[in-house]
């Protein structure tokens, strides 16, 4: 006899953003660059872990097609994401 496992939770987007993290769309669904550094992009997902949730995100030149700046962290802050932007 086997009993149903409880769902396991999954964090909430609450709509919530500041107004100094939410840029411009320059780049307006085009993402193609002619030089390094003309474009950058950047994203972030959420990934499960044994030890719970683990969030990351990366910063991409459109050009080169690499990384330029990423973080992972187990608390999900725009203002950390914003720190790796600048950095990168």
């Amino acid at each position: 006899m086997a009993g149903l496992a409880p769902e396991r939770w999954r964090p909430v987007d609450q709509g919530e953003r500041l107004e100094s993290v939410i840029a411009p769309n320059t780049p307006n669904r085009n993402f193609v660059a002619t030089a390094p550094d003309q474009k950058w992009v950047a994203d972030f997902t959420c990934v499960w872990t044994k030890e719970g949730w683990l969030y990351v995100a990366a910063v991409l030149d459109l050009f080169s097609r690499r990384i330029g700046g990423w973080s992972m962290k187990t608390r999900m802050s725009p203002v950390e994401y914003e720190k790796r932007a600048k950095l990168a």
